[in-house]
């Protein structure tokens, strides 16, 4: 018997599953009873691919499905009416990419591996620091968490609370892949479980009340844990600041909510009475609003530093300015890595695939050997700092690097000269191929556009002055010659690009205090809203007679 991971409708794990007896219409039937729900209107997903029954004869083996694979489950079309099948099959297919992507990207980046990109995705803590969480299974799957997290936001921002529910079940069932010490004293997990019980109150889904009491109570522990009792481990590491006061508005609303709605009435305006006294205190007077906005900063800024420093007007600046200061810094250091990257690409990767590490490099060159020679040494012993010395100090293994170092040169030239090439050819020029090879190593810093235009007859048009024209020629060939050919070439194309950089601008745009940067406006009426029907149930309560 074979268990399998289910995440979306419902979580948890089908155990004694016959992966031999099964078909996908049994499973889609297991599935549904569980999510309170009908069989057709369950999609499932599992390695980035849509399971449709397709021939009934084929069981789950068959189809690839082995015992703790992990199956994605998605709510049919049945759900919302006007949304046909094809769209909701679409909606589901791009779910999948998201999934697929978040999976290739973390593998690639949590390891240590050369990126494919111009940029490393890192773990870091509130201040910018690097963070180093648990194994390389830890980190990868606190990367995927973080990365679905961040989709899951961005939906939610767009009001798409149904695709985001989605999204944060992924990412939910990423950080449960974590070794559970390793991620109890950070609030993202949390934070995300608030973030579904919001999805659950904006589509409004009664059906979803005893799941979402029991999140909330996890979430509740979870940031008490994290931040220590009534937040003293976060004022202090936050230097006397109330960041969490509209998170912690959002959870006590939807607690009254849950309490509301499973009769509990006292406990729901305890609860919601608690979050107006917030959403009272989150309010930004005006007054204070213009003095910050009078020192330049913008509206939305403004409000933000006021409410994280309970409208102190020096608070907020002093917040502002660091929050610049970092933004700077942030901006700088990623530069910086981005150099690094197009360094270590030039020494091309390991035997095992992973990148020159640049701090061992220059601890080799600062004791005399030629930069290059000391990457291509470092790149075949998997970054062995004393075997390197060894490789470079032995004459031997010495020329041999040198050879190897020259051989790749040559390659990189004979790519770049095949590319000039090409151009020439691409403007439709029908001279043979040595006439245009002997035309470019005449004068190798030729531009190779430049002499196909000094080629063509002068029809009605006056000859330039030598050197007016400008041209990003030169400097492509010269890309070319410094690029290492890359192992992971092949898979490129098998990348999602467009929904990778999806997932890299949603975590670009985010910063240290994005988890708790709330506008609390559809709180406060929520909070109305409900105190005014307990209100109601309260008057009616009194009207019954006496038996």
């Amino acid at each position: 018997m074979a268990k399998l991971k289910i995440a979306g409708t419902w979580s948890g794990v089908l155990e004694e599953v016959e992966l031999e007896g099964w078909t996908i219409a049994t499973l889609r039937e297991e599935v549904a009873k569980r999510s309170n729900c009908a069989p057709h209107s369950i999609n499932l997903i599992c390695a980035g691919k849509i399971l449709k029954n397709g021939d009934v004869t084929q069981n789950l083996a068959q189809l690839g499905i082995k015992n703790n694979s992990k199956i994605l489950a998605t709510r049919g079309s049945d759900q919302q009416q006007g949304i046909s099948f094809l769209a909701e099959e679409e909606r589901s297919r791009r779910l999948a990419r998201v999934m697929a992507a978040v999976t290739a990207m973390a593998e690639r980046h949590a390891d240590g591996s050369l990126p494919v990109e111009d940029f490393n995705i890192e773990v870091e803590d509130q201040s910018g620091k690097k963070v180093n969480l648990g194994s390389e299974t830890d980190q990868r799957a606190v990367m995927m968490g973080l990365m679905l997290h961040a989709k899951g936001k961005h939906l939610i921002r767009q009001g798409n609370y149904k695709d985001a529910l989605e999204v944060l079940s992924m990412g939910e069932e990423s950080f449960s892949l974590c070794d559970p010490k390793v991620i109890e004293l950070i609030d993202n997990v949390p934070i995300l479980q608030i973030d579904m019980v919001w999805c659950y109150f904006m589509i409004r889904d009664i059906r979803w009340l005893s799941d979402a009491g029991k999140r909330l109570e996890m979430a509740r522990a979870g940031i008490e844990r994290a931040h220590g009792k009534d937040s003293l481990r976060l004022r202090i590491l936050q230097g006397g600041r109330y960041p969490e006061l509209a998170l912690h508005l959002r959870l006590e609303l939807l607690e009254g909510v849950v309490a509301y709605h499973t009769g509990q009435l006292e406990k729901s305006r305890e609860a919601l009475a608690s979050a107006r006294a917030k959403f009272v205190q989150l309010q930004v007077p005006d007054e204070a609003l213009s003095l910050v906005m009078s020192m330049g900063f913008n509206e939305r800024d403004a409000k933000r530093a006021l409410r994280m420093n309970n409208q102190d007007v020096g608070g907020a600046i002093d917040f502002l300015v660091e929050e610049k200061a970092k933004k700077v810094q942030k901006r700088e250091e990623d530069i910086r890595r981005r150099d690094e990257i197009k360094e270590q690409k030039r020494y091309g990767v390991t035997p095992s695939k992973k990148a020159v590490d640049l701090e061992r490099l220059k601890e080799l060159v600062s004791i005399g050997f030629d930069k290059e020679l000391a990457a291509e040494a470092l790149r075949r012993n998997e970054n062995d700092t004393q075997k390197a010395l060894d490789d470079l100090t032995n004459p031997d293994t010495n020329s041999a690097l040198q050879v190897h170092i020259e051989s790749r040169k040559r390659k990189r030239q004979k790519k770049a000269t095949d590319s000039a090439i090409e151009k020439v050819v691409q403007m439709g020029f029908e001279r043979s191929r040595e006439q245009v090879v002997q035309r470019l190593t005449a004068n190798p810093e030729t531009d190779p556009t430049s002499s196909a235009e000094n080629a063509q007859p002068q029809v009605n048009s006056t000859a330039a002055p030598h050197g007016s024209a400008s041209s990003s020629a030169p400097s492509d060939i010269q890309d070319l010659m410094n690029e290492v050919e890359d192992p992971s070439d092949h898979s490129k194309a098998e990348r999602d690009v467009e929904m990778e950089d999806e997932l890299s601008a949603d975590i670009a745009k985010a910063d240290a205090f994005a988890d708790y940067d709330i506008e609390v406006n559809i709180e406060g009426e929520a909070i109305i809203e409900y105190l005014s029907l307990i209100e109601s149930a309260g008057s009616c309560e009194k009207m019954v007679p006496s038996q």
